[in-house]
């Protein structure tokens, strides 16, 4: 059975912006579409724009796609623990203060997408090995509650959104 798109209320409506931008009505295929989108312009980058910021105190595209991947990692813990019926309040944090720390200008733009491409890869796995009972469970993250399934989708739905910006703000 397919992973289909949460209704109101399996998430708060600041994430409502992120799922509106998925296309696909199947979590899995959903992934998948943002995925080669984004690896589709990540590889057509030429190296000069890779540390370029479009204006001063924006983050570079290594940056973005540094934030992305902690974005991520950090989502893929909440779907995690609230598939295992985990209880437990999950905090919040700040992008801006991560993305400081994440080192990205130091790393080539090539192991920052290898690393990606890792993450994403794990997570598409997590997400086919579910049920459609599991995905509807939901947990507390940041104040906010959430379902499996709404967390998969944000997922798909922040990376098409730093799609559109690369495209309209940094090409």
């Amino acid at each position: 059975m397919p992973i289909t798109k949460p209704q109101v209320g399996e998430y708060a409506p600041y994430y409502h912006s992120y799922i509106s931008q998925v296309e696909q009505n199947d979590l899995p295929e959903a992934l998948n579409h943002s995925h080669q989108q984004f690896i589709a312009l990540l590889n057509k980058l030429p190296q000069q724009k890779h540390n370029y910021r479009y204006a001063e105190g924006k983050w570079t595209i290594k940056e973005m796609l540094a934030h992305i991947i902690d974005t991520e990692r950090v989502f893929m813990y909440r779907a995690l623990s609230f598939a295992r019926n985990d209880k437990s309040e999950l905090p919040g944090f700040d992008e801006n203060e991560w993305a400081a720390e994440a080192n990205a200008e130091a790393r080539s733009m090539d192991a920052l997408i290898e690393e990606y491409k890792h993450a994403r890869k794990a997570n598409m796995l997590f997400f086919e090995g579910i049920t459609d009972e599991i995905s509807r469970r939901k947990g507390k993250a940041n104040n906010n509650a959430l379902s499996v399934r709404a967390i998969g989708f944000i997922i798909s739905g922040h990376e098409l959104h730093h799609l559109s910006v690369l495209k309209e703000r940094y090409l």
